[in-house]
């Protein structure tokens, strides 16, 4: 295919980036998409939704990236999916487009971008999903939400060790997360293999993947939850991020 993604009317750019991901789009989740790209627009003037203002762009790097998690997980209906850290939705939203019958929850600290998540599962259509607005420290060491899924996602959030301990607590076991990374990797998960087990979790594969149109590499970090992880985990709030725990085991 030789179009240039700039040449190609969103609609098309939609089917065809989707298509290239074996997904197949119907014409209602063409106009949520569409949707989604304007109220993104629109509320991007008042709150810090995104740096990427292009509809090209959005479609390419936001929605379509969400959906490569399809390349690495199954989502079968009901589902219990929580996206960790979701910011304006991603990869939630995108994979709850595709695969409406999944039991999503987005948590995410803002209370700004909450706000536009409330707004958008009404406009899109998606009444089902709920919203969290608080810290994963928080919520992951309540009763209500501490190893209540069976999938979690985070894209873009912090480093695999950090992701590890505010993502995995959530985990039900048996269950699996998938941390969506950029191209380098090797060298994050080898210095997260230890606290991955720490806290219950094993690596299960690394997918590699180039993003539609645009030629960018991706890799999709898929961990099983094998064991419940131990009660002190996740610690207080920013303590992950300042001291990660491959940090303390040196």
């Amino acid at each position: 295919m030789n179009h240039s993604p700039l040449t190609i009317r969103t609609d098309q750019l939609l089917r065809e980036s989707a298509g290239l991901l074996d997904c197949r789009l119907s014409d209602h989740q063409v106009e949520q998409f569409i949707t989604y790209l304007e109220e993104i627009k629109s509320w991007n003037r008042r709150i810090n939704l995104t740096s990427i203002e292009s509809p090209e762009d959005i479609v390419l790097k936001h929605f379509i990236d969400s959906l490569t998690c399809l390349k690495a997980v199954s989502l079968s209906e009901g589902l219990k999916v929580l996206d960790l850290g979701t910011g304006a939705g991603f990869p939630g939203i995108p994979l709850a487009i595709y695969q409406p019958q999944i039991d999503l929850t987005l948590l995410d600290s803002m209370r700004k971008r909450a706000e536009f998540l409330k707004h958008l599962k009404c406009v899109l259509g998606l009444p089902e999903i709920k919203i969290l607005c608080g810290r994963a420290e928080e919520y992951g060491r309540d009763r209500t939400e501490r190893e209540q899924y069976k999938l979690i996602l985070s894209r873009a959030v912090s480093n695999l060790s950090v992701l590890a301990e505010l993502a995995l607590p959530f985990l039900r076991v048996g269950g699996e997360f998938l941390a969506m990374k950029g191209k380098e990797v090797r060298e994050e998960i080898e210095a997260a293999r230890e606290t991955i087990a720490l806290l219950g979790g094993r690596l299960k594969e690394v997918t590699e993947i180039i993003l539609p149109m645009i030629d960018q590499k991706r890799h999709l970090v898929l961990i099983n939850k094998e064991k419940e992880t131990p009660d002190r985990y996740p610690r207080r709030p920013g303590i992950p991020q300042k001291r990660p725990i491959t940090v303390i085991a040196q």
